[in-house]
């Protein structure tokens, strides 16, 4: 029976291949490469964007941290473009204002983690690769691939449109919280919960058709405990989208219709603005919004981290030619995670005055999660030792992941409990602690997996001289960015500063005898941070350089399988065709069968047969026995 329904299914399979390979033949441009269903073309357009969002992201930090280190200086270059795209009033004389501070902060945010990280490294390298590496001909729903991907470039445009309506961009920050964001007086907070409706959906449409890929488009022999590891942290992270993102779009329409339609979900009885009262129905709750958004919003730490911790540990086992050290922890870790990810959310809400009993129950929940990232990132370390170590590009990316995230994640247990995060919530502490498990530790991660699997993708390697460039000059001015920050948020320095703290340090001179204010040694990191942030933005180029230099010039790849690795994405030709692959595939063995002894190359492909027998020593009988697999 059993026989008989698989047999079904590869014929299934092959006459679906044959017909998407026969209209693949017809389609034109716009179909191929634009309004596209296969599964890499969507990847690589996920890539791109979400690439592009990131470095936009990023650029508007750069202009904030101006206005922090140069309190009341015009923007150099960039200031008169603000004024003029923007108007004089957020941006008098290229200066940037308090209210356009508060429009960079909110769009920063949103755009760097739901526009940049989230589809570059969930959607791109899931669309690309979990099909290649399951030995799937696309994913199980092509054209719910096509719609989840143009539904979160809509999203992306009304979002970006949002900076040139009345009142600018959203200013309520990237959480979004009301009752501020229903009554501030700007249209761009309305655009930005639709674009969120937008890209909402569009993640809910790609972590179902993940789901469904992972568990019934699976090559034969791919049993679970034979799925590469990245495989697993997509199939995770599918889950926590699917669970977690429903919460948050039905808040945002709700918050939506707080401010089109003067409902009050979110609005309390008795609200004053300005010194007036608020002409509202009333009765809504501000703290359910919170709860609604940090229900998703810590699943999504998680979201950015888990497929992360897949490329590294697909990096590190190449690289190092030997086996991922305790593979079931690994898988067992992730699952927990996926699991604790959703009893930990009111961690961010300890000022909201939740009582002990609660407080208790989040900070147990806190620690415990935290066992399951220790057990992870102690495997990929103990997969290190005894290693044939390549110390190549996307090596030492993903090497540098390692100490990155460790940082952010030892530095987040002081604000797990409630009697310390008191002091630090809201300060430059937190800042830095989130920034090193999402920048040097997410991005760096996407950075690995660009340069690993961009030959598989073109046919060509990107340039190793350029790749070290922009890796150790990413990694010193990161850490010149966010260490710092540890030291302000300790001091005291609150976060959402326009001035960058100015008002409540010695520069003031209202504060001459006032205790606690930030010293001048504080203060001058500003100096320091922005410096090390203007060299972040250009230390990008050479990355950006490479890109698209290597896919004419980069050195062409000599076989489909030049990093000599074992997963199935190697089995396609380079780069791979429309249906993927031009033979059956099956797997014969584990995903990480590096340096085995006896055999004959230091690498065993997941495809490569058993060899036809197999000398054992029966230690039991004595004897040596030849036994026919």
């Amino acid at each position: 029976m059993s026989a008989t329904l698989e047999a079904t299914k590869i014929a299934d399979v092959k006459e679906v291949h044959h017909d998407e390979h026969h209209d693949h033949h017809e389609q034109g441009f716009w179909r191929t490469y634009v309004f596209s269903t296969d599964h890499k073309i969507i990847g690589i357009q996920y890539g791109f964007t979400g690439l592009a969002f990131l470095f936009f992201g990023f650029c508007l930090i750069a202009s904030m941290r101006w206005s922090m280190a140069y309190d009341g200086a015009p923007i150099p270059f960039f200031g008169p473009i603000f004024e003029a795209l923007l108007g004089n009033s957020v941006a008098p004389g290229g200066v940037m204002s308090a209210q356009l501070y508060n429009v960079f902060g909110a769009m920063h945010g949103t755009i760097m983690v739901f526009m940049g990280v989230v589809p570059a490294a969930f959607a791109a390298f899931g669309n690309y690769f979990v099909p290649l590496q399951i030995g799937a001909i696309d994913m199980a729903f092509p054209r719910l691939n096509m719609a989840s991907f143009w539904s979160f470039f809509i999203g992306c445009v009304i979002m970006t449109v949002s900076f040139f309506v009345p009142g600018g961009a959203a200013q309520a920050g990237w959480t979004s919280y009301s009752p501020l964001a229903t009554v501030i007086p700007t249209d761009g907070q309305t655009y930005w919960l639709i674009a969120m409706i937008m890209l909402i959906t569009s993640s809910l449409l790609g972590s179902v058709n993940v789901l469904v890929t992972i568990i019934n488009l699976r090559a034969p022999g791919l049993t679970w405990m034979r799925l590469p590891f990245f495989v697993w942290t997509q199939f995770i992270t599918a889950f926590l989208l699917l669970l977690a993102f429903p919460p948050l779009e039905a808040a945002g329409i709700l918050q939506l219709m707080d401010r089109v339609l003067e409902t009050s979900f979110f609005l309390p009885t008795g609200l004053v603005v300005n010194g007036a009262d608020v002409d509202v129905s009333g009765g809504g709750s501000p703290l359910l919004w919170q709860h609604l958004f940090w229900f998703l919003a810590h699943p999504e730490v998680y979201v950015l981290v888990l497929p992360a911790m897949g490329m590294v540990a697909e990096i590190i086992a190449n690289n190092t030619r030997k086996q991922i050290w305790g593979y079931k922890y690994l898988v067992g870790s992730v699952v927990v995670l996926g699991f604790l990810a959703f009893i930990v959310w009111a961690h961010h809400m300890y000022m909201t005055g939740m009582g002990t009993v609660i407080s208790a129950f989040f900070q147990t929940t806190t620690l415990l999660i935290s066992i399951p990232s220790v057990i992870i990132l102690t495997c990929l370390l103990m997969s290190l030792w005894g290693g044939s170590i390549r110390f190549n590009t996307p090596m030492l990316f993903a090497l540098a992941f390692l100490p990155m995230f460790g940082i952010g994640g030892l530095t987040g247990l002081p604000l797990g409990f409630n009697f310390s995060d008191v002091a630090l919530h809201d300060s430059y502490y937190v800042i830095a602690h989130f920034h090193y498990v999402v920048a040097p530790g997410t991005i760096f991660a996407i950075f690995a997996g660009v340069y690993y699997w961009y030959p598989k993708m073109t046919g060509r390697m990107m340039s190793e001289f350029l790749g070290k460039i922009h890796f150790w000059s990413s990694l010193i001015f990161m850490n010149l960015i966010f260490m710092p920050m540890f030291a302000q948020g300790i001091a005291g320095m609150s976060r959402r500063m326009s001035d960058g703290g100015a008002t409540y340090s010695l520069t003031n001179p209202d504060n001459a005898d006032a205790y606690g204010v930030l010293s001048d040694t504080i203060m001058g990191l500003n100096v320091t941070i922005s410096a090390a942030a203007w060299s972040m933005v250009i230390a990008q180029f050479p990355f950006i350089i490479n890109i698209f230099w290597s896919v004419k010039y980069g050195k062409k790849v000599v076989s489909d399988n030049p990093w000599k690795a074992t997963t199935l994405e190697w089995e396609t030709p380079t780069p791979p065709p429309h249906g993927n692959f031009t033979k059956e595939i099956k797997v014969y063995r584990d995903p990480y069968e590096y340096s085995v002894p006896g055999a004959e190359t230091d690498y065993t492909p997941q495809a490569q047969p058993q060899s036809q027998s197999l000398i054992k020593d029966t230690t039991k009988l004595g004897l040596r026995t030849e036994t026919s697999l």
